[in-house]
């Protein structure tokens, strides 16, 4: 079991103010697998302080000097990828293969992205005799979830870094050991003391500390729209800056002449991904009502190739959800769907044949929703794929964009054109045409109640920057 239950403030692992040990718990066996400590306010003063007084020298570190110390970050966390890896598995319950392949190197890929900005990026630009400077916003408060814990990380610490700011990283209490295990390379590369800081913790504890401090000068925050509105209160009282990546509920519209057994199968396999807890997770599947049989046994058939097992064995391609509490939800709303009357056609309440220890979800279609029900209102956060039946191409759009969110949305059809005609229609942050995968190089947000601002590549970069005009004379 690892102990983990010391935090990173101002460039030492120190021991919390008033101590509170917290189990983090193996979802796909129900072990202990580490010990954190829960912080206080208390803790998070001591980070503020540090960072505060390490902002006044780092934010005038060039970019030269910034690209050299990502450039160590790099080198040292390409020889830890593995370990990693193995952390994200044990605490979230990501197949092995998936955490190798994706959610590890997910980090270093903003890495990358984050030397190549800084290496072309123009901190100053003239105007006549004035000049516009784009400078560090000051002191940030970050705070990240348990699905792609690592990811939502680099994609926050490692901008906030190149653009020269300091911080207060809060990791989810569900999956802290990757944070821990950066927050080792990050000081092994010689990030000044004070510039990283960690204080594990709950939502109300200690997120709400980092929210309302006077001291931070910007929140960015990655979870549930229910927290971030939470988040968006407590930091109005400080006019702090505040970016959010919140919930989605994703629309995947086949479109009548795509080719359907791959884009059938393609979206469900990418529902059922990291076991459906990915925020722009194509959820809700639109198809022409008279080939909804055709899709129902497409979708049945890819759904019965899904290996739910242990996230350690290699053939395993679905593991458990993260936490009983996740369970519980999915178990909820799964209940809910069968309830309003959406056609089950595989899966369902309960937990995989010989998987009795571990949260573990069946792979559950439903077919014939309407988008009133609750399983397509809800973002459900598990493998639950809804499949919903459109009238017309007018009609899918509507259907897609009748829901609160906007983070994602997917387009399927032989017509580039007509698919990215629809793009255009759709109210939602990111569109993948014809199964297109996710580019790190490019803005990742949402609209409506997904959220605000952007992450990933330079304009997410830019998000830790403020401008200031100096004005001269002739």
């Amino acid at each position: 079991m690892y102990d983990y239950r010391q935090f990173y403030i101002n460039g030492e692992w120190v021991n919390p103010v008033d101590p509170r040990n917290f189990d983090v718990i193996n979802p796909a066996n129900e072990d202990v697998v580490a010990q954190i400590s829960l912080g206080s306010a208390a803790d998070v003063d001591k980070a503020v302080a540090a960072a505060k007084i390490a902002f006044e020298r780092y934010s005038q570190t060039t970019p030269k000097e910034r690209i050299a110390l990502l450039e160590k970050i790099l080198t040292i966390y390409q020889t830890r990828m593995q370990e990693m890896a193995t952390l994200i598995s044990e605490e979230m319950g990501a197949p092995i293969g998936l955490a190798n392949m994706a959610q590890a190197p997910s980090a270093m890929g903003h890495i990358m992205h984050a030397i190549e900005t800084l290496k072309s990026y123009s901190f100053e630009k003239s105007v006549g005799t004035s000049k516009i400077l784009k400078e560090p916003v000051g002191v940030c408060g970050l705070i990240t979830p348990w699905n792609w814990p690592i990811n939502q990380i680099a994609c926050k610490v490692i901008p906030a870094l190149a653009a020269g700011c300091t911080m207060v990283l809060k990791s989810s209490e569900v999956a802290p050991l990757d944070a821990y295990l950066f927050a080792k390379i990050l000081d092994e590369a010689g990030v000044p003391k004070g510039v990283f800081n960690l204080v594990n913790g709950d939502g109300e504890t200690v997120g709400n500390a980092i929210t309302r401090h006077a001291d931070i000068d910007m929140v960015s925050f990655t979870g549930s729209t229910r927290a971030g509105v939470a988040i968006a209160k407590n930091a109005a009282d400080s006019v702090k800056r505040v970016t959010q990546e919140l919930g989605g509920k994703s629309a995947n519209i086949i479109l009548d002449d795509a080719d359907f057994t791959r884009a059938v199968a393609g979206g469900v396999i990418h529902c059922f991904n990291n076991s459906g807890q990915s925020c722009n997770a194509p959820t809700r599947m639109l198809v022409p009502r008279d080939r909804m049989a055709e899709v129902i046994e497409i979708a049945k058939a890819t759904a019965k190739t899904v290996v739910t097992g242990d996230p350690a064995a290699k053939e395993t391609t679905m593991g458990p959800v993260a936490s009983e509490m996740q369970f519980t939800k999915i178990q909820g709303l799964i209940k809910a769907g069968i309830e309003e009357g959406a056609e089950l056609v595989i899966g369902g309440l309960g937990k995989p044949e010989g998987l009795e220890c571990g949260y573990f979800v069946q792979p559950t279609i439903f077919a014939n929703v309407t988008n009133d029900m609750t399983i397509a209102r809800e973002e459900i956060f598990g493998p639950v794929l809804s499949i919903l039946a459109y009238d017309s191409e007018d009609d899918a759009i509507r259907i897609a964009n009748d829901t609160p969110y906007g983070l994602s949305g997917y387009v399927s059809s032989s017509d580039t054109d007509r698919a990215y005609k629809v793009a255009r229609r759709l109210r939602t942050g990111n569109i993948h045409i014809n199964g297109a995968a996710p580019d790190l190089s490019l803005p990742f947000g949402g609209y409506k109640q997904s959220g605000n601002g952007r992450e990933w590549g330079s304009v997410g970069f830019e998000e830790y920057l403020e401008t200031k005009v100096v004005l001269g004379m002739a």
